[in-house]
């Protein structure tokens, strides 16, 4: 039977031969399908599928006043015997309130009660939140506009040197800055600022700065102030731009080939360039990493940031994109 089997296999080898080819492809397609299911690897799709399905969900922004500013004057001299000098830059008639020493516990309660309790709009309401857990408190008027300098520093007879190892249960300072007119809270949505300021001691020295800002809503909400980190590239230098002659060259060119407009537009020089194409300007902040690096243009083809690297879960316009005209769209 067997020398049966193996002439009749010989007689009928490429029918054999096109089965096994047959099946070894059946069994590749379904491998491939249960390991991607229906999810085609991106190098077998075309360019419209992969811009449709690389694009990164668009965060709804809401843009808000903030009528409060708040930045370190000489970081590097400050520490907890020398003190601090705060520089505020306000819309409106504003208190600054300093607490020295504030506990950490206690601060966050804070801003619990204010989502769920009562509106922390006045420097009373937020020191019955920390239930006065704190070792000093100074308080200052800033006029609008003025961009004072202030001189904050905790007193010598307190004889504190640091607070602690870390993790600390105490901020060195916290500063709220709050409306001083009644009325002005009724204008803006954002009706205080909580700043948790880092100094140097004699345990911790790193420099000071601002280590968290929290944006205090009249609705209840609040948010933590993040900065955005921006692309490196800058406007160009000097030596880098045009002549006059090398425009009128260019001018003259255009006008030959038909493609010179009436006017020039002006080239915004401060602007920042899309790190991509180089061409665009940067329109677009990705998240959760902060880079604002990409045009209106390029967003749409990126699943990771081209920057770091890493995978883009939302991402929202800084001013509003122009979207095309349909009527126009339509008639073209």
């Amino acid at each position: 039977m067997a020398a049966v089997f193996l002439v009749t296999l010989y007689e009928y080898s490429p029918l054999f031969y096109i089965a096994v080819v047959f099946t070894c492809f059946i069994v590749t397609t379904g491998l491939v399908l249960g390991w991607f299911g229906w999810d085609v690897p991106v190098i077998l799709r075309n360019s419209e599928e992969i811009q449709f399905s690389t694009r990164a969900f668009k965060k709804q922004m809401r843009q808000v006043k903030n009528p409060f500013g708040l930045e370190i004057t000489n970081s590097s001299s400050a520490s907890l015997a020398a003190g601090v000098t705060l520089t505020t830059d306000c819309l409106e008639d504003s208190r600054l309130t300093c607490f020295w020493g504030c506990s950490v516990q206690r601060l966050y309660e804070a801003l619990q009660k204010h989502r769920y309790c009562f509106r922390i709009s006045t420097p009373q309401a937020l020191e019955e939140a920390l239930y006065s857990d704190y070792l000093h408190r100074e308080q200052y008027f800033i006029k609008k506009h003025s961009k004072e300098e202030i001189y904050c520093q905790l007193p010598r007879d307190t004889e504190i040197e640091d607070f602690g190892p870390v993790p600390r249960s105490r901020y060195p300072l916290v500063a709220l800055l709050t409306l001083a007119d009644e009325d002005d809270r009724e204008i803006y949505d954002i009706i205080s600022m909580v700043s948790v300021i880092h100094i140097p001691d004699k345990t911790y020295k790193l420099p000071c700065r601002i280590l968290y800002q929290y944006l205090l809503l009249a609705q209840g909400q609040f948010y933590d102030l993040k900065q955005l980190f921006m692309s490196a590239n800058s406007s160009p230098s000097p030596s880098s731009k045009p002549s006059p002659a090398d425009r009128n060259a260019e001018q003259s060119l255009l006008e030959k080939a038909g493609l010179a407009g009436s006017e020039v537009e002006p080239v915004e020089e401060s602007s920042k360039d899309c790190v991509v194409c180089q061409n665009g300007g940067v329109n677009w902040v990705l998240l959760p990493c902060r880079h604002a690096c990409l045009c209106d243009s390029c967003v749409c083809y990126f699943k990771q940031c081209p920057m770091c690297r890493q995978f883009v879960q939302e991402s929202f316009a800084l001013c509003g994109q122009k979207e095309p005209d349909k009527d126009m769209l339509e008639t073209s």
